[in-house]
């Protein structure tokens, strides 16, 4: 019996000293221009492709997971090794990078702010807090699943085992979700103005004649009518005649 092994377009790794790395086929320019825009960088040393160093955890998880997604669409057979999801042990290592809470950060802040808005601009700078690498929502959920997931490894059980999986795979989740939120702040970032169909129309559109008072308009009953174009005009100095005079008498 023929048994046919099918490798891998791309591979990644987690390496206990040089961190995660991926490994190509071959260099078709599609994976090298993926592999860049997700923050790798190609090592000739290693042969390798890695993220800088230092990288935390969150950013690590979303890059591989985006970069993955991106090769699976376009039809690449594309391996990860499940290390590259486990964060690191706790306690943290001395001088490693610990992740601050954002002071005054509130979706429901957030959420009315969004509704008041109206330039597609304006949304995608309102995402910017929910979408930080470091202390935004999503940032802090993958950390809550993942940390869960690690206690639920050290209770040494099966069910604790089943509970890490099920937790793992929300991560994955949490990834995906906050990866197409940046996608869609991505296009509102470089949408157009636009104005939706029920917006308000702007105030200087509003009207184009200028609005006239109720004493203009009494003012206007008493000028004198306009000159009639074959009068001559009134020599300076003449003032012009009352409106009953401008009537022509009566002739018998």
């Amino acid at each position: 019996m023929l048994v046919m092994q099918l490798e891998p377009d791309v591979a990644f790794g987690a390496h206990p000293e040089f961190g995660v790395v991926a490994e190509t086929a071959d260099q078709r320019p599609f994976l090298t221009e993926v592999l860049r825009r997700h923050r790798f960088a190609y090592s000739n040393r290693l042969r390798l492709w890695q993220l800088p160093p230092g990288t935390p955890f969150n950013t690590r998880v979303r890059m591989v997971a985006s970069a993955s997604r991106e090769f699976q669409g376009a039809g690449l057979a594309v391996v990860a090794d499940p290390q590259v999801m486990i964060p690191p042990a706790a306690p943290a290592e001395a001088g490693a990078r610990v992740r601050e809470p954002m002071p005054g950060l509130s979706l429901t802040a957030v959420t009315a702010e969004l509704s008041g808005l109206e330039r597609a601009m304006d949304i995608a700078d309102a995402l910017d807090p929910v979408l930080d690498e470091d202390h935004g929502v999503f940032t802090g959920l993958e950390g809550v699943f993942a940390s869960t997931a690690v206690w639920c490894e050290r209770l040494g059980t099966e069910h604790g085992q089943e509970l890490a999986l099920e937790l793992r795979a929300g991560v994955h989740q949490v990834v995906t979700l906050g990866e197409q939120l940046l996608e869609v702040q991505l296009a509102l970032s470089v949408m157009p103005d636009t104005v939706w169909d029920n917006a308000p129309a702007p105030v200087r559109e509003r009207s184009a004649v200028p609005e006239v008072s109720e004493a203009a308009r009494a003012r206007s009953t008493v000028a004198a009518p306009p000159r009639h174009p074959f009068t001559p005009a009134p020599t300076a100095g003449t003032a012009f005649p009352p409106a009953e005079s401008a009537r022509p008498g009566r002739t018998r």
